[in-house]
């Protein structure tokens, strides 16, 4: 039987959930109150942190949600993003404006990968 590994478990929740060949992150968010574009960053370096502590890599992302809590900052999230994914390793993905869990949060980042070293992973 496989076994479930919860990385960083909490009473609420865990940033990662390990199953077979499949990682399941939190969501991930920046510093309240900065712009979307450090709060992209920020969400994205934690992604990349769960990702290499799961064994995994950004080319291995399967599917990923992004929720904003404008539509209008999709553009300048956008930006961050694309310098963030490798070529040709981009997943399925969503992005949908949403009220988020507290006041100045304005991105959060949900990712499913795959497990195994990838060739960008920084």
């Amino acid at each position: 039987m496989t076994s479930i590994i919860r990385l960083a478990a909490g009473p609420r929740m865990s940033q990662a959930v390990l199953y077979g060949d499949l990682i399941w992150l939190a969501g991930q968010c920046g510093s309240a109150n900065t712009s979307v574009s450090d709060q992209t960053r920020e969400a994205l370096a934690k992604v990349d942190h769960w990702l290499t502590e799961s064994g995994s890599g950004r080319d291995r992302i399967l599917n990923t949600t992004i929720y904003l809590s404008d539509i209008a900052a999709y553009d300048e999230m956008n930006a961050v993003w694309d310098a963030w994914i490798p070529p040709g390793c981009t997943p399925a993905r969503a992005c949908v404006e949403a009220r988020l869990g507290g006041s100045g949060y304005d991105v959060e980042i949900v990712c499913v990968a795959a497990k195994g070293q990838g060739e960008a992973n920084g």
